[in-house]
């Protein structure tokens, strides 16, 4: 950015080396005798009309936000995977009204304050964030310092792209792939052929069909690339005359009084000390970001501007018009259709791993932060991702070269038979009342293996499924009737059990509707109703049995109904 015989790096995308040590990225920068800035934790925050916030109060609600995550960990272990079906921010608002310790005005916005801060960390609404897996790869987070490079990433990119032939203004609309190698077609209809080649476009990217794949990807990839949420963050860059802020800080944050608005300008970076001039970036996250995608330009930097001067002028400061402001738009940018990966509602961990597998027999491979389950999310894991492929691509090549076999080992965790049971349960083959059922084997074998979901749908139905498995629904109840209750039944709770087909038709005659069904299932058929991880190793082998089933019918009928049905907007990455 430059103006006024200033100028400075600003990064408009990923911009912090989040933990040092054992970071690559933080290696190469080392290498490169390039400085790292280590991000100064303190963080001031000011209201909505721009007078400072009491560091007391601060600390206390930022205490107690962190006692409803510590809690919110707890019960989702108690939960089990139940928890699969909750969005974090069900739970979270579940329990702060629950507590009842953030009443006032200003609690609360400061609450969401940390609330936006979890928004921008995971470039998703904390209402699409999995209850279960939002926070699955916080075992492998990088420890040491948060660090800015002086100059910008870019001076990253420059390095590792050195001799490295790059072909700038192709853009790609097609990927063949087979036994033959790969075919890659770009605008204008000029084709490039390879042995094999290496994808790393941004999921969104992914999401939105923008590149035609030839044959299709294979289903468990394309539904994965569905379930995987893709949110968005945005910034507004501007460079100034001068620093007129505190320069002993490097962040700085304030609140709103509209929850919906809480992601908008809450929190602003200072580059003062690494853009080699007088940078300000104001982050927009959550839903904020997303409607930020319209908002003019000149609106968005004039109301940066009323939050800086709410801020500085009555400290007697003034806050000049910026020299050049830059805003994003990552959203609508055709290149990336977001900003980076986040476990929605519905997804899990593995979701990255099937996202990272290669296709076509190692002719076809995939790369980024939404094929990393350690570390999404961040620069040094897409880094990571293609050091991995390299060395995969490597093995491939040699294994042809030589003509020996490379072994494959797909997940088949019981991880990947729970979000199995979840696509499944999106098609049941029966439907009654509060209960659904996918059935396995032969329609002619009455003993063929089905199994049984059950919607709990309020206190009535809870208090008729525990006669089935009073112990473990106990500790629950209370927070499966909050969660119902203050969520209007919006977030579905789920238990299950095996059956055979003859027990399920027998099941869906019962008249007397859902409290007759629970008494004739668990009184009559002696059965117990579980939690996901109850039903044990026995349902993963239907779960996958029924799946593998699935698969061979839509194979057999033909490719235009596939190309339909993987064409529909996936419901759980909306909800």
């Amino acid at each position: 950015m430059e103006g006024g015989g200033h100028s400075a790096a600003a990064d408009l995308g990923g911009s912090v080396l989040t933990g040092t040590f054992g970071n690559p990225l933080g290696v190469v920068a080392k290498q490169l005798g390039l400085p790292m800035h280590k991000i100064r934790d303190k963080c001031p925050l000011y209201r909505p009309d721009g007078s400072p916030v009491d560091p007391e109060v601060d600390k206390e609600v930022e205490g107690t936000y962190n006692k409803f995550l510590d809690n919110a960990s707890h019960l989702r272990a108690a939960m089990g995977d139940v928890a699969m079906d909750i969005s974090l921010g069900a739970a979270l608002e579940t329990l702060r009204q629950s507590d009842g310790g953030i009443s006032s005005e200003e609690e609360i916005n400061l609450f969401n304050w940390h609330i936006a801060n979890l928004e921008y960390a995971n470039a998703g609404l904390s209402s699409r964030l999995s209850f279960a897996f939002w926070d699955q790869d916080d075992p492998y987070d990088m420890g040491g310092d948060h660090c800015f490079l002086p100059g910008g990433n870019g001076r990253l990119v420059q390095a590792l792209a050195e001799n490295v032939p790059i072909v700038y203004e192709r853009t790609v609309h097609t990927i063949r792939y087979g036994g033959d190698g790969v075919q890659v077609v770009v605008n204008g209809g000029q084709v490039y052929e390879g042995d094999m080649a290496l994808c790393t476009v941004p999921l969104g990217v992914l999401k939105n069909g923008g590149i035609k794949f030839v044959p299709e990807l294979p289903q468990r990839k394309l539904d994965s690339i569905k379930k995987l949420g893709f949110g968005l963050l945005n910034k507004v860059a501007m460079l100034f005359p001068h620093v007129f802020w505190s320069t002993d800080l490097d962040t700085f944050g304030h609140l709103t009084e509209n929850p919906s608005h809480r992601g908008e300008f809450f929190l602003f970076y200072s580059y003062a000390t690494v853009a080699g001039g007088p940078l300000l970036m104001a982050l927009v996250a959550g839903e904020a970001a997303h409607n930020f995608e319209t908002t003019p330009p000149t609106d968005a930097v004039s109301s940066v501007l009323q939050i800086l001067r709410g801020i500085y002028e009555p400290q007697g400061v003034e806050v000049p018009d910026p020299l050049q402001s830059v805003c994003t738009r990552w959203g609508t940018d055709s290149f990336s259709l977001g900003s980076y990966s986040h476990v929605a509602v519905g997804a899990s961990g593995d979701d990255y791993d099937i996202l990272a597998e290669s296709v076509g027999d190692g002719r076809l491979f995939f790369a980024g932060e939404a094929t990393t389950r350690r570390y999404p999310a961040t620069m040094h894991g897409a880094f990571i991702t293609g050091v991995r492929e390299a060395a995969n691509i490597n093995i491939h090549a040699t294994a042809r070269a030589t003509k020996t076999k490379v072994v494959k080992s797909p997940s088949t965790n019981a991880q990947a038979c729970a979000t199995l049971l979840v696509d499944l349960f999106r098609q049941p083959d029966l439907e009654f009342g509060s209960f659904s059922v996918i059935l396995g084997g032969k329609a002619s074998d009455p003993k063929s293996p089905a199994i049984l979901k059950v919607e709990l749908g309020g206190p009535q139905k809870k208090s008729a499924t525990e006669g089935g498995k009073k112990e473990q629904h106990h500790s629950n109840k209370s927070l499966f009737q909050q969660l119902q209750s203050h969520f209007n039944q919006q977030q579905q709770l789920f238990v299950y059990t095996l059956l055979s087909r003859q027990q399920a038709m027998e099941l869906r005659e019962v008249r007397g509707g859902d409290e007759m069904r629970l008494h004739y299932l668990c009184e009559t058929l002696g059965v117990k109703l579980v939690g996901r991880k109850g039903l044990g190793p026995g349902a993963d082998a239907v779960i996958a049995s029924i799946k593998a089933d699935r698969n061979s019918s839509r194979t057999k009928s033909g490719p235009s109904k596939l190309r339909v049905r993987v064409s529909k907007p996936q419901p759980s990455a909306k909800s």
